[in-house]
């Protein structure tokens, strides 16, 4: 029972304690007072009526008109007149005693007996006879028991407004109590809030303070791993002069975007090379060159910055050289990309460069998902060349040579739109296993499968460019999200489904996928709503759109987790369900001692706030020792199990 019912309910068992106490007390003085008076009425009537009759002794007949004159006006139960010298009686009056308007209970309860007193009738000295009187307490029952009401109905009055009273002074007193259950409650779901306001009531002032503190520190623990990891993925995968991504992290994501995996899409990759780096050191000086590499660093930042362009990764290799590259952006808008670039660039150039050679060259490849990372290089370096034999224009471009056709843009709107229309939507699964036992599955990952018009199952790295170019990624996240909670309705399993930032963001979207759980909220432990790290939106619109989620009953995962781990110390304000980290971190970890310090740094910050970590991509058995020895929880990838229809 809650202390506030405990209270209230004491304060109510005083209350009862007391009015039972004083209604004994106060109903015994009445009843003995009363019968006291009774007694007196009872004599005063007998002596009176015993002094009447004297002179009139030898008179029986005023002698019977004065005594029913006496009983008619008094309340009396009985008056009798007994002869002195052979006890007969001589007159008698009596009447029932009827009880009116109180309950028979209350009677018993009170037991008013009848009170009596006598008087003698006298001729001369001679006693002649004996008057007794019965008094009838019906008057005193009747006054007695609207005094016990009265007394019942102000108690209960009083009983109101004290219990009305002392509920809100409890609350009010109680309230920080409340405030220290969600503050730990907060702290079990990985987020840290202090209480501003402190509680006027010494002791829980000195409770929420060692509260305050104890949230405090742990908030800065979290903070100084959180720091320490940041400053080892600066180290291992930025580059120091413009904060770009270094060539080893481009390598990372470049073969990660080549491998024949769910999520990964055709794109391109462009690198520009600044002309004549070391002539302009020599010329210019080293800080101007420094500021126009750093120019150039805040062009490609700009490029990156954009929603749609959240998977975009641009990097500085070394020198003068730098790379973008760009998943899912076709070969129309890579031209355009490279056109505009090569203007913008020209417009960077320094005072004393030469005048004869454009300020970059551009080079341009197109990449698809399967093939080896040194042919997207070697097309890269033709690239280049040719970049570097046309004066007129400072840009190539080479396309991936395929032999099946391509299909045009018209071709992929068609086919998604009825494949969205029509439900051509295919559910597959990948598990998600513990490190410690790969036999003990966590979860399975949902994916999207489209289906064509032969009933082949598309990947999603297919469709998945083509629906953000068209603007419906909702429409496929509304799609999949039913679809999920129609096959959970069946099969009671752990899922987790990916939902896209800019769904999460547009609010009538977001308030279509709240209504659509809400509704079935006995799925809600069964379900796990995951967010992509490079689509989140900013601090205050993530909580908001958290919470929202949270308050469903559904959970909230991070994937792909690791570029942006400055962002760490907003995650404590989301109570996430846990984090994937990203497959770039991971691969070759076993090989790579660097890469062991980033993650055991991941592992140090989480860790202090219970947060579970899953590793994404485990392609290798070395790959899955060495994380389980680091200590993260989970893991996922081809090693694991492929996706697969259920």
């Amino acid at each position: 029972m809650k202390l506030r019912n405990q209270l209230f309910l004491a304060i109510c068992l005083f209350l009862l304690v007391a009015f039972s106490g004083s209604f004994f007390v106060g109903l015994e003085s009445s009843r003995e007072q009363t019968l006291g008076q009774l007694r007196a009425h009872a004599q005063d009537a007998a002596t009176a009526l015993g002094l009447s009759l004297t002179a009139q002794v030898d008179d029986p007949a005023m002698m019977e008109l004065m005594v029913s004159s006496i009983f008619d006006s008094g309340y009396f139960s009985n008056i009798r007149i007994i002869s002195t010298d052979n006890q007969q009686v001589l007159i008698e009056r009596s009447a029932p005693a009827p009880i009116n308007g109180v309950p028979g209970w209350f009677v018993s309860l009170v037991n008013l007996r009848h009170e009596g007193g006598d008087a003698l009738i006298m001729r001369g000295w001679q006693q002649v006879a004996r008057v007794e009187v019965l008094s009838n307490p019906q008057f005193a029952q009747a006054k007695l028991w609207d005094s016990t009401l009265g007394s019942l109905i102000w108690l209960l009055v009083c009983g109101v407004l004290s219990a009305v009273l002392g509920g809100w002074l409890l609350r009010r007193q109680l309230r920080p109590l409340d405030s220290m259950v969600r503050q730990a409650e907060a702290i079990s779901n990985r987020e840290f809030l202090s209480l501003p306001k402190l509680p006027r009531t010494p002791e829980l002032k000195r409770v929420v303070l060692a509260m305050n503190q104890m949230v405090e520190k742990l908030a800065a623990l979290f903070s100084e791993e959180a720091a320490r990891s940041e400053k080892l993925r600066s180290e291992s995968y930025q580059d120091s002069l413009t904060g770009l991504a270094n060539r080893r992290l481009l390598d990372e994501q470049l073969a990660d975007q080549l491998l024949v995996a769910e999520q990964n899409c055709e794109g391109h990759l462009l690198t520009l090379r600044l002309n004549d780096l070391n002539g302009l050191n020599q010329r210019l000086g080293g800080q101007r060159t420094d500021a126009l590499i750093g120019a150039v660093g805040e062009l490609l930042k700009r490029l990156t910055r954009l929603p749609e362009r959240r998977t975009w990764l641009a990097a500085r290799n070394r020198g003068g050289e730098f790379s973008l590259l760009t998943p899912g952006l076709g070969t129309v808008e890579a031209t355009r990309l490279a056109s505009e670039l090569s203007a913008t660039l020209e417009n960077l150039r320094l005072t004393g460069a030469s005048d004869c050679m454009p300020v970059a060259h551009l080079g341009v490849v197109a990449y698809h998902p399967g093939e080896a990372a040194t042919d997207v290089l070697l097309r890269l370096d033709q690239a280049l060349t040719e970049a570097r034999q046309r004066p007129e224009r400072p840009w190539a471009l080479v396309s991936y040579r395929e032999s099946t056709p391509k299909q045009s843009h018209h071709d992929w709107r068609t086919w998604i739109d009825d494949a969205l229309v029509q439900g051509k939507l295919q559910l597959h699964f990948q598990p998600v296993v513990q490190c410690a036992d790969t036999r003990e599955v966590l979860h399975h990952k949902v994916l999207a499968r489209l289906l064509d018009s032969q009933g082949r199952a598309i990947a999603a790295g297919q469709f998945l460019p083509w629906i953000e170019r068209f603007g419906w990624s909702a429409r496929l996240d509304l799609a999949m999200l039913e679809a999920t909670l129609d096959y959970l309705a069946v099969n009671r399993r752990p899922l987790a489904l990916s939902v896209s930032g800019g769904t999460l963001r547009d609010q009538s979207q977001l308030k279509l996928i709240v209504d659509m759980l809400e509704s079935l909220p006995e799925l809600a432990p069964l379900l796990t709503l995951e967010i992509d790290e490079r689509q989140l939106p900013p601090p205050d619109e993530l909580q908001r759109m958290s919470h929202s989620l949270h308050n469903t009953g559904y959970r909230v995962g991070l994937q792909h987790f690791g570029g942006s781990f400055s962002q760490i110390g907003n995650l404590t304000q989301l109570g996430l369900a846990y984090l994937k980290i990203d497959g770039a971190y991971i691969r070759h970890i076993d090989e790579q001692p660097d890469k062991r310090l980033f993650i055991e740094a991941i592992f140090r910050a989480t860790n202090s706030i219970d947060l579970p970590l899953i590793a994404e991509m485990i392609e290798t058995a070395g790959e899955l020792e060495a994380i389980k020895a680091l200590g993260v929880f989970g893991a996922m990838g081809r090693l694991i199990g492929s996706p697969e229809p259920m």
